[in-house]
């Protein structure tokens, strides 16, 4: 075992009996008739908080289990304990909890667990009353249905968070599912359409006002939008080559963005960087930054990472006549699933 791996097991044990201190594990039928504060509220949304900054930093393999409890924890004080006043505030902390149980689940490769909290985190969303949060989680479906290449399933889910959200739409809600559905246009080949999606992202951005957002879109940075950018130019080109070349430039600008808390994100581009360069013919660059991607995606706990290192083959042809390149297609193959 790694220093790196013991210092992830001393921190993730020390939240977990911050969990265990706040006594939201081990609930059971006993909680029925508990009276619930506003101080439960703030504990939920304080563990949900940390356990978030964690999975910025090493993937969701190392956290999936933990926060899954954590959040099944929080579902059951909400179905068998007295909020009271505090019940539509108790449902809303319980609604994050689980979406973030979701998406390190997904980001863990573990697809089943992650759609059984979405669904659990979407239906406590919209019985809160809170479709903003509710649009954030059909994002992540959505995300989940891309990496899976389900592209018209993404398509669906990004237009039922729209139409659901009506006059709570905020300009950062709407720049992150603008940008979501470019992504899948672009992966259908729908050049236009994906570029006109783009534009209403940049526009919507634009407008945002970081005080007039939810908490929890903080994520949503200029790196994210640029990202998309990246991203739809890259399968663009896999369509048509002449796109390669801003593929590469707009990744290399988001890149450029991301603090050192966004280890994942970081990656995740260097991948998408990697694809454009191979792309744009650059092999020698690819090599390069491809060989990085190795080097730090082993630092991360996430399935997801790994499928998306494995998957640079489709931009590699395999009768790659350039021998670096064609060892590097050889090598990403062959990498063995992340272990959580």
């Amino acid at each position: 075992m790694t220093g790196v791996d013991i210092q992830r097991r001393s921190l993730l044990a020390s939240i977990a009996g911050v969990v265990a201190g706040c006594g939201l594990l081990g609930l059971t039928v006993h909680t029925v008739g508990r009276r619930v504060g506003a101080s439960d509220v703030a504990r939920i949304e304080a563990v949900t908080t940390l356990y978030r900054s964690v999975d910025y930093e090493i993937g969701g393999g190392a956290l999936c289990a933990e926060v899954g409890r954590f959040a099944e924890a929080t579902s059951v004080l909400l179905h068998r304990a007295d909020a009271g006043r505090w019940a539509t505030s108790l449902a809303t902390a319980v609604a994050g909890a689980r979406q973030l149980a979701g998406w390190t689940a997904f980001d863990a490769g573990r697809h089943s667990d992650a759609g059984r909290h979405w669904l659990a985190a979407e239906r406590t969303a919209v019985t809160a009353g809170n479709r903003q949060l509710a649009a954030r989680i059909r994002y992540c479906q959505a995300r989940q249905f891309q990496h899976l290449r389900h592209n018209y399933d993404a398509l669906a889910t990004i237009r039922l968070a729209y139409d659901a959200l009506g006059s709570e739409a905020t300009p950062a809600l709407l720049a992150m599912l603008r940008g979501t559905e470019a992504a899948s246009l672009a992966a259908l080949g729908e050049r236009s359409a994906a570029t006109t999606a783009l534009q209403h992202a940049s526009g919507h951005f634009e407008d945002i006002d970081p005080d007039q957002e939810p908490a929890w879109m903080r994520f949503y940075e200029r790196g994210e939008l640029l990202a998309q950018y990246g991203r739809v130019h890259r399968d663009l080109a896999r369509h048509d080559h002449r796109h390669a070349d801003a593929a590469v430039d707009w990744t290399r600008a988001a890149i450029s963005t991301f603090g050192p808390q966004n280890v994942r994100s970081t990656v995740l581009n260097k991948i998408g960087l990697c694809s454009a360069l191979a792309l744009a013919g650059e092999p020698d660059q690819a090599i390069a930054v491809g060989t990085d991607v190795i080097h730090h995606e082993r630092q991360l706990t996430s399935r997801r990472v790994r499928d998306r290192v494995r998957n640079l083959s489709r931009d590699i042809p395999a009768d790659t006549r350039h021998s670096g390149l064609a060892d590097f297609r050889h090598n990403i193959t062959r990498l063995p699933p992340a272990a959580a």
